[in-house]
């Protein structure tokens, strides 16, 4: 079973399973989400020994973790990083991770990672001058110290959070990213990974949702709308839980068999104060989407993507379309009445499948498990929580630029 979990990501070149369950990580904390969403992603990875310092963890989220990875073996430390007398917890982690949001826990973590020449994932979410986003670095000893400085708050002792569930999950899947290259032996980038948005207020409980698809790009969408406050969700699919999918759908644990959409509206229900309903069924030309305000696009294929491209265009209706593959992805924003194409005409989608019968797909749409694609959870995350982020800044009246991430560059992000 466990094993059977983690079909999609072992199907990866070069991937070793083995690896990423014997090693042993220390975490440091804050009393933020973002230790919760790496705890939850790295369990669903198939990383067994966390040993976690942090004031709190999200109930839910802690909960999940430990559905999905029976193996996991979690210490949870309640308290701050302020002293060295902490190491005697993380001796014998071949890897620190330290998510905190103030200077001494980082000082104290970068002197350890240099004296025992351990490598130091460092990753935090900020808010400053009208900007928000996080920041991620790996430091190993003999990196150059200009770069730490970026890297290190200003505020030195525990305090007020930047407490935003968003920002938390992609900050989480940077995080993991690193995490799995430095224990597999991979690349890190070799500069701090940013990414940034305008930090906006807005009214989210009223507004209407539809997302399309209720996978691992749905999950997290789900997760980041019900962190943010939004309330009114539907999700559509017609698929069923498959246990291939839970290295990366999350809240479906404990579906096998049953409706995606059914067992994701009741997860996020049990978990916040959201009214999220499920329909089984796919989204056609000729469904009716005019009650909603926005359509989250987070299917897993191009033919659908057209469908939900030329809806949204001939109805009018905003469109937040997501993509992802095992190392990269996009967010693409369609507004109505302007000027920019759909997600299916700037991806160039119909060209891809004019050899196909669109009409045709769903006859012949197969399930997850027939699917060969390696697929791990990082990028799902990354571009879900970039997506919801996408559709507040549109809320607040801006204009959010495409993104895209590549796993692979050191910058990560393009627009």
């Amino acid at each position: 079973m466990f094993e059977d979990r983690l079909d999609r990501q072992l199907r990866i070149p070069g991937w070793n399973q083995s690896v990423l369950e014997r090693a042993k990580i220390g975490v440091v904390g804050d009393s933020d989400y973002l230790a919760s969403h790496y705890l939850l992603a790295a369990a669903a990875l198939g990383i067994c020994n966390l040993v976690v310092i942090a004031p709190w963890l999200h109930e839910g989220l802690a909960d999940t973790a430990s559905q999905l990875n029976p193996k996991l073996r979690l210490t949870h430390v309640e308290g701050f990083y302020t002293h060295p007398m902490w190491d005697d917890i993380f001796r014998d982690c071949q890897l620190i991770v330290d998510l905190s949001q103030f200077g001494l826990a980082n000082k104290l973590m970068l002197n350890r990672a240099y004296q025992d020449d351990v490598p130091l994932v460092r990753a935090f979410c900020y808010q400053k001058n009208n900007e928000q986003g996080c920041k991620v670095f790996t430091y190993r000893k003999g990196r150059e110290w200009q770069e730490l400085e970026e890297i290190v708050c200003a505020r030195q002792l525990p305090g007020e959070c930047v407490h935003d569930g968003i920002l938390g999950i992609i900050a989480a899947g940077l995080a993991l990213e690193d995490t799995k290259n430095v224990l597999l032996g991979w690349p890190v980038p070799s500069e701090v990974v940013s990414y940034k948005s305008k930090q906006v207020v807005i009214d989210s409980a009223t507004k209407k949702i539809c997302v399309v698809g209720a996978g691992a790009l749905g999950n997290f969408v789900g997760l980041a709308l019900g962190f943010s406050g939004f309330r009114h969700i539907t999700f559509i699919d017609p698929d069923v839980v498959e246990v291939t999918n839970l290295n990366r759908q999350v809240l479906l644990h404990a579906g096998v068999g049953s409706n995606k959409a059914e067992i994701l509206a009741r997860r996020l229900n049990s978990m916040f104060t959201t009214e999220a309903v499920a329909v089984v069924d796919y989204l056609s030309r000729d469904s009716d989407i005019s009650g909603f305000d926005v359509v989250f696009d987070c299917v897993d294929n191009f033919e659908s993507r057209i469908v939900i491209s030329e809806l949204c265009q001939l109805t009018g209706k905003m469109l937040v379309s997501g993509g992802s593959n095992v190392a990269a992805g996009q967010v693409i924003v369609y507004s109505p009445g302007s000027n920019d194409g759909t997600p299916a005409e700037l991806l160039g989608l119909q060209e891809i499948v004019a050899e196909r019968q669109i009409s045709s797909f769903r006859r012949l749409r197969e399930s997850c498990i027939y699917r060969p694609e390696p697929s791990v959870i990082m990028t799902n995350q990354i571009i879900a929580g970039i997506m919801v982020d996408s559709y507040r800044l549109v809320l607040a009246g801006e204009q959010p630029a495409n993104v895209f991430y590549d796993a692979s560059s050191d910058l990560r992000f393009a627009s």
